[in-house]
């Protein structure tokens, strides 16, 4: 099997000297049991300008400073949009939801789009997740999430991929259950790139199309065994549809089989929100607005976690290609949301 962890992430209230150091032995112990690590990431419970992101980016680190307010990102907004490594979110699951929120996007689109990449809103998401830019602190430790779907080359089934998924969680629950520090595995589906990368890939090859899939029960029998086989949960747990890091679901967005409409139907049963979902730079803001209460009153009615992170290239109109100069983002025709 290619076993590949997506991301440890390490929780700490404040970061401290020898953060850098647990989290490379952390890594070092799982590639000596024959894992693949994909990012190391260091979670703070708040917005510290004083950390160097630079240093800890140069030491492959990712920095999150977990959920800001809009007062919050008004005080440290000119060292987030100057950073080159740090991720945050706003926490939308109660609030009134105004053009406000709107303009921080837009903003942040005009001013520094590829930072959009690093920010996100979140609504009704529990913390110690080890995914960004959702992931927030709540006490310290460490959680770890996998690329599980390159776990499914060569399965024929479901099961198969599933059983695999199982014997991996196993493994690694087995390695740190008696740590005090260890939170648990987001057993989320984070799919990345093309091939047994891609979630789409595999869904393909199970029902022949994407299209298919849709109205099938697929997806609610991924999620089901990955909230109930899961020995220690934590954070998300549920699937995750990246418009533009799936590669193969990207193409399906340019073919109009992703609709933001799509999106939130599947995210709705089985999925996690909007990510990684392209806007055109004369996208109508009051879309966006519907968009961000649609997704709130979901959420608060099906008490779900869920979020909406649009990227873009800060140049890009509907009916333009993007160039994100990002390579964990397909570039690719825009379309009205």
């Amino acid at each position: 099997m290619t076993k590949i962890i997506r991301s440890i992430c390490l929780f700490r209230r404040s970061y401290q000297e020898n953060d850098l150091a647990t989290l490379n032995s952390l890594a070092d112990e799982l590639a000596a049991k024959g894992y693949i690590i994909q990012t190391k990431r260091l979670c703070l419970a708040s917005f510290d300008p004083a950390v160097d992101d630079a240093f800890l980016l140069k030491q492959g680190v990712l920095l999150s400073h977990g959920k800001l307010s809009c007062e919050d990102y008004q005080t440290h907004q000119f060292c987030f949009l100057n950073s080159v490594n740090r991720n945050i979110s706003f926490d939308l699951t109660s609030e009134g939801i105004t053009d406000k929120h709107v303009e921080v996007l837009t903003e942040i689109v005009h001013r520094k789009p590829s930072k959009t990449f690093e920010f996100t809103y979140s609504f009704n998401v529990p913390a110690s997740s080890p995914f960004f830019p959702s992931a927030y602190y709540e006490r310290d430790g460490f959680s770890i999430g996998l690329q599980s779907t390159d776990l499914a080359e060569g399965c024929r089934s479901l099961g198969e991929w599933l059983n695999k998924t199982k014997t991996v969680w196993a493994e690694l629950h087995g390695a740190f259950c008696e740590r005090v520090e260890y939170l648990g595995i987001d057993s989320s589906v984070a799919p990345l790139y093309e091939g047994y990368g891609s979630l789409i890939h595999f869904i393909k090859h199970l029902k022949g199309s994407f299209d298919r899939s849709v109205l099938s029960p697929l997806y609610t029998e991924i999620t089901n065994f990955i909230k109930t086989e899961n020995p220690k949960p934590v954070g998300l747990c549920g699937l995750m549809f990246p418009c533009l890091e799936d590669f193969e679901l990207a193409s399906e967005y340019e073919h109009g089989n992703f609709t933001v409409e799509r999106n939130i139907f599947l995210s709705l049963h089985s999925g996690l929100g909007i990510d990684t979902y392209p806007i055109g730079i004369d996208e109508d803001k009051g879309r966006i607005l519907d968009i961000f209460r649609l997704t709130q009153a979901l959420s608060i009615k099906y008490k779900k976690a869920l979020s909406v992170r649009f990227v873009s290239d800060g140049k890009a109109k509907i009916g333009e290609v993007t160039d994100f100069q990002n390579p964990y983002l397909k570039d690719v025709l825009v379309r009205k949301l």
